[in-house]
């Protein structure tokens, strides 16, 4: 009973904090999970290059999966990463979805809706407090691909579309875990947000991206040269998640331009692209 799938990380167009509402896109960079099920008892995790990370959202997505498609089997479950850990670039989602399908994929499970497999791995991160607003967005587009607006207080989904872009990512050295962001300083920007919301709706994504950027950096306290020196060329530039990377999407040729002042910064700078296939098992 063994199961394998990879799950896209993702950038961000509306961070979810401030208003309940969320818009993400995923990347071409990935997250794979591997599912070993036995018989029976406990569920043992493994995160790749990080032998004292919190295994305890991956555990928790095999147990919500064996226990609504199969018999509550146990077993072990590992993840490697491309995506480095609490960088904003949806880590957890990633995890979480290639997890879910995975443990499916190990059942024998064929035709469980792509959705509703999301929402296992949401649900999963909300009972062991991984994140704050559901983190429905983030998973949607790491599930989905393309680019979603979502309602994370209702879990619904409001809007996925086809988005071709490349993307341009900067990654400082710190971590920024989203759970530890100060909730209250980022809801002051509520109104900007439910701008934010108005716009991703009308399909004007960059511009969106860009909007949200500004206020969340000013909400979390964070630098906005990065954004300032992405503007006017590119199509859209935004903090990612609670950070600390920083996401500019456009076309490759003003990227790569921007990528040469981005690399000067401590950190790691690369080019990839939007991907529109989602989380898939292989």
């Amino acid at each position: 009973m063994d199961g394998r799938a990879r799950a896209p990380a993702a950038g961000t167009v509306l961070n979810a904090l401030a208003c309940g509402k969320g818009s993400a896109f995923a990347i071409d960079e990935y997250t794979s999970a591997e599912v070993t099920l036995s018989g029976g008892g406990e569920v043992r995790g493994e995160i790749a290059g990080a032998p004292d990370a919190d295994t305890r959202l991956i555990e928790r997505c095999v147990e919500l999966v064996t226990a609504e498609f199969g018999d509550g089997e146990g077993g072990t479950v590992r993840t490697e990463s491309e995506v480095p850990m609490a960088s904003g670039l949806k880590s957890s989602s990633a995890a979480a979805n290639a997890t879910v399908l995975a443990t499916l994929d190990a059942l024998g499970v064929e035709g469980v809706d792509r959705e509703a497999a999301c929402r296992l791995g949401v649900r999963a991160a909300r009972d062991v407090g991984v994140t704050v607003t559901g983190a429905f967005d983030d998973a949607s587009a790491s599930m989905l691909g393309g680019v979603t607006v979502t309602d994370n207080e209702r879990d619904e989904l409001l809007a996925c579309d086809a988005v071709e872009w490349d993307v341009l990512v900067w990654t400082p050295p710190e971590q920024s875990f989203s759970a530890d962001a100060d909730v209250e300083r980022c809801r002051r920007v509520a109104p900007v947000a439910e701008l934010v919301a108005e716009l991703a709706l009308d399909g004007r994504y960059g511009e969106a991206m860009t909007v949200n950027g500004f206020a969340f950096t000013a909400a979390l306290d964070a630098t906005a040269e990065p954004l300032l020196e992405a503007l006017p060329e590119v199509a859209g530039v935004s903090l990612s998640g609670t950070g600390p990377s920083v996401t500019a999407v456009g076309d490759r040729e003003t990227l790569e331009v921007l990528r040469e002042t981005w690399e000067t910064r401590p950190g790691t700078t690369w080019l990839t692209t939007t991907q529109t296939d989602g989380a898939r098992t292989r």
